[in-house]
């Protein structure tokens, strides 16, 4: 995962890089971030933060270190692209601005691209939230998942620029 986000950074024009809002996390986190946010308003629509499950043929994908939140950076400073980190609205969707012509969609584009030529998907719903080798990768690239849940890990890694 690393390797890639440093080689996805590489490749941004002159003064953009990346920053890592949530990578890796335990699922005593996953379970309270679910917990905290709740169920969706609308009945038949999808959880807003994936369940904590101790399965390991359903784990989120957070706890396989194949998920990652994160943003562009310009000169250092990560960008707000249209929501805040983990705004849960339409306008988080990660094809909201494409009938709206202008910067955000623009940047919003060049993480996406950027991102894509590296391997990653992106959440639909989350202009933040890319992952590689999750179970949600191998439905959208027809490739057997790579990662597993990992509960072996102890320490979160604070937001990280790649500039």
């Amino acid at each position: 995962m690393l390797v890639r986000l440093q080689e996805a950074a590489a490749t941004l024009p002159p003064r953009f890089g990346l920053a890592v809002f949530d990578g890796w996390r335990p699922l005593t986190l996953q379970r309270e971030l679910f917990e905290a946010i709740g169920p969706p308003l609308d009945p038949n629509a999808e959880d807003l933060v994936a369940p904590p499950s101790d399965d390991p043929t359903e784990p989120p994908p957070h706890l396989t270190g194949g998920a990652v939140d994160l943003t562009l950076t310009w000169q250092g400073m990560p960008l707000a692209l249209g929501t805040a980190f983990d705004e849960f609205t339409s306008l988080a969707m990660t094809a909201a601005l494409e009938n709206l012509a202008g910067p955000v969609r623009t940047l919003r584009r060049l993480l996406y691209h950027t991102l894509r030529r590296q391997g990653f998907v992106v959440l639909a719903e989350e202009w933040w939230h890319f992952e590689f080798g999750t179970r949600l990768w191998s439905v959208l690239t027809d490739q057997p998942a790579r990662v597993r849940a990992d509960r072996t890990m102890t320490a979160l890694i604070p937001m990280r620029s790649f500039c």
